[in-house]
């Protein structure tokens, strides 16, 4: 009988190196969102990759860097807490990153983790053979990694490489989650993490760390038609003039690319209603994060 191999592999790195980018193209559909901005990540994901050599549950976690408020605190427990509790360790760097200041920040949280750590260098599509060597002398100094495998997650080069690689290092084990299982996210985070990224995509870069979606209410017709309340949620009156926009300019853009990825998602239509409310100083009121599924230790 042929094995079964099974495991909790967590992806890390400083924040913006395609950590959720990757985590989508290897189990083949996109359930953490992605945005140029840092810190899109707030939450721990989890998503499920299963086929005939076994299954892979993938915890995709906040970038690790220094904390200025308390979600920043927050997400650097997330992540730290991960480390604790996985089968492998998949540390994300670009080939033109050095390891600086940040790098010795991730390498720091991994210090008395007895876990095996893969460097995965993405991005190899937009660098040339020697900088990617460059980049990888460079960690394997720092850090003495199992595997070191270059990836281009976007241009999905190098991924059979290594979910190989992840299935070979990973024990023989149970199926956690049913084969069609994708995320443990229920859809009404899936939901407001999707209209959070159209937001970051589309706001300038003064407005994305102070917003975030809460989901007022979200129903289903008869005829099989949702009903989404949504309100996006930022930190100062003149965030909310611009994430709302001339005429409503902005607010309906947003709400448009967010309910046409929702519809594909769900394989339904869906009537989505967004509303724009201020709440100042939220990422440092612990019973705001609570709310909004920071799950914040008292």
């Amino acid at each position: 009988m042929k094995e079964f191999h099974s495991g909790f592999v967590t992806l890390i790195g400083r924040p913006n190196v395609g950590k959720s980018t990757l985590m989508n193209h290897l189990i083949g559909q996109k359930i953490a969102i992605t945005s140029e901005k840092p810190q899109t990540t707030r939450n721990r994901i989890e998503t499920v990759y299963t086929d005939e050599r076994g299954q892979i549950i993938f915890l995709d976690t906040p970038g690790i860097t220094h904390a200025k408020n308390k979600l920043g605190d927050y997400m650097i427990s997330v992540a730290e807490t991960t480390l604790k509790e996985v089968d492998l360790i998949l540390w994300l760097a670009e080939p033109s990153a050095y390891f600086g200041e940040g790098e010795a920040f991730v390498k720091d949280k991994l210090s008395g983790v007895r876990t095996p750590v893969f460097l995965v260098i993405n991005k190899i599509d937009a660098a040339g053979e020697e900088e990617v060597k460059r980049c990888a002398d460079a960690f394997l100094k720092e850090y003495p990694f199992t595997k070191i495998l270059p990836v281009s997650a976007l241009k999905e080069e190098g991924l059979d490489t290594l979910m190989q690689a992840i299935f070979d290092a990973l024990p023989e084990g149970p199926l956690y989650f049913d084969e069609d299982t994708l995320t443990d996210q229920p859809m009404r985070q899936i939901a407001a993490e999707i209209i959070r990224e159209k937001a970051l995509r589309n706001l300038s870069d003064e407005v994305p760390h102070g917003i975030a979606v809460e989901i007022e209410s979200m129903k289903e017709r008869p005829n099989g038609l949702f009903d989404v309340d949504a309100a996006i949620i930022c930190e100062k009156e003149s965030h909310k003039g611009i994430v709302i926009g001339g005429k409503g300019a902005m607010l309906k853009k947003i709400g448009t690319e967010a309910r046409l990825e929702i519809e594909a998602l769900m394989d339904t239509h869906i009537n989505l209603k967004l509303w724009v409310k201020v709440r100042r100083d939220w990422r440092n009121d612990m019973n705001q994060l609570r709310g909004f599924g920071y799950m914040m230790k008292k």
